[in-house]
């Protein structure tokens, strides 16, 4: 895990991930558009999903196959993150149907408007 090699192979991705992160992350804050909030959501969630395939691959250390010779990886980061994507498009069909719904009741999306409780 101290390798100099892999430690220089994993910072492009966690650059990346930052990166990311704080465009959706501005996006969510600043954007008045539901529709532009949901879409800053998704990019969060996509750098979380960066973060744990590039952790995963530098963590993972592989098991030994003595039976066919070499190693392993395994996909502990992979499934979070396929886990991850399938819980962000449910999240963008929820969010989206919620627009759809306040649209109709308002005839505009804009989050600022949106602080009554009954429509």
């Amino acid at each position: 895990m101290s390798d100099p090699a892999a430690s220089a192979a994993v910072q492009p991705y966690l650059l990346l991930s930052a990166v990311l992160f704080c465009i959706g992350l501005y996006g969510v804050f600043s954007r008045l558009n539901a529709v532009g909030v949901l879409m800053s959501l998704e990019l969060l969630l996509n750098a979380c999903n960066i973060n744990l395939i590039a952790f995963s691959r530098y963590c993972d250390r592989g098991v030994e196959l003595a039976r066919f010779g070499g190693t392993a990886l395994g996909a502990q980061g992979q499934v979070l993150a396929l886990l991850s994507i399938t819980i962000a498009a449910a999240e963008a069909a929820v969010g989206l149907a919620i627009v759809i719904s306040i649209y109709r009741s308002f005839r505009h999306i804009n989050v600022d408007d949106l602080d009554l409780l009954r429509w």
